[in-house]
């Protein structure tokens, strides 16, 4: 079997939230180590079934043994697709509604450990940041190619770093000698943009640019947008969406669109009965989000910025 060493946060928490129906139809719309599946798949009756979208093929080599169990009782089918095709990809499988959605959101503890993914700003390797790895856009094309204003707009709307001006000025300047090819090269571009007093607080230094260039590889904002909107729309009454975010982009998005679903419009003072149309159909399940106990944040140091959010269609 592939290793796939990866503790899945907010486990419980984040299924206990769906309300599993025996006999429910489900989606995990991110596979990965397959421990929110797991869970989903052991509360599911004869009837029921999960979905389960990854686009990488290292998650799903790794569940065809680790979920082997359900693959040969029909009650679990792997989908090889980002999320975003969450709606085709299931109509090809004859399903128009689901009772519940789940999204385990960022990289999987795989992708950030074999450095040959080159997410790490920790370990050196070749510049690539793809989930899928058949895309043809990677944080080396990025980095090399993309002008300094492109540069400078995705690591201030994507990484809020307040240094993305001087930075993106060390890696053109480099970029024009030689091609900036490692994560270990591009990491020492940062350091030399930000200011040694900046450098000595706050984390790494390189987190915020790294975070930049993995969104926007993989389009991560646009494409959760687009996926939770089809999500909505596929819920069948009382239904619900479990989203776990471990950035404030993701969440503030997920909130707003959470938000948007479950506020009604301004209304004109006094009247007396809102009108049928305005009606709601969502609720929210929790008015703040979900985060790790002690206990978890004492055990896995990336539950730290863990958030979860569920609506319910009613």
């Amino acid at each position: 079997m592939t290793e796939f060493e990866h503790v899945t946060v907010l486990l419980n928490e984040a299924v206990d939230n769906l309300n599993i129906k025996a006999d429910g139809i489900y989606v995990d719309c991110t596979l990965g180590g397959g421990g929110h599946s797991r869970k989903i798949l052991e509360q599911l009756g004869p009837k029921g079934h999960l979905y389960a979208f990854d686009q990488d093929q290292t998650a799903l080599d790794y569940n065809q043994e680790n979920l082997r169990d359900w693959l040969v009782a029909k009650k679990l089918t792997l989908i090889k697709s980002n999320f975003q095709q969450l709606k085709q990809k299931l109509a090809e499988h004859g399903v128009s509604h689901v009772d519940g959605v789940l999204y385990d959101l960022g990289v999987s503890s795989p992708q950030f450990d074999v450095a040959e993914r080159g997410f790490s700003y920790r370990q050196d390797a070749i510049l690539d940041m793809r989930m899928d790895q058949s895309q043809a856009l990677t944080a080396r094309k990025i980095v090399n190619e993309w002008s300094y204003g492109e540069l400078v707009r995705i690591f201030t709307r994507y990484g809020e770093e307040k240094f993305t001006k001087s930075i993106a000025r060390q890696i053109e300047r480099k970029r024009q000698e030689e091609e900036i090819q490692t994560t270990g090269q591009l990491v020492e571009l940062i350091k030399a943009g930000i200011p040694a007093k900046a450098r000595r607080k706050g984390g790494h230094p390189a987190k915020k640019v790294f975070q930049a260039l993995r969104i926007a590889v993989n389009n991560e904002l646009g494409v959760l947008e687009d996926s939770l909107g089809q999500a909505l729309s596929l819920l069948n009454p009382h239904g619900r969406i479990s989203v776990i975010t471990f950035q404030s982009l993701e969440d503030r998005l997920v909130k707003t669109m959470f938000k948007e679903k479950t506020s009604l419009p301004e209304l004109p003072r006094g009247l007396p009965v809102i009108p049928s149309e305005l009606e709601l159909e969502y609720r929210l399940v929790n008015r703040k989000p979900i985060t790790p106990n002690q206990a978890e944040l004492e055990a896995n140091h990336r539950a730290h910025s863990a958030k979860l959010r569920v609506i319910e269609k009613v």
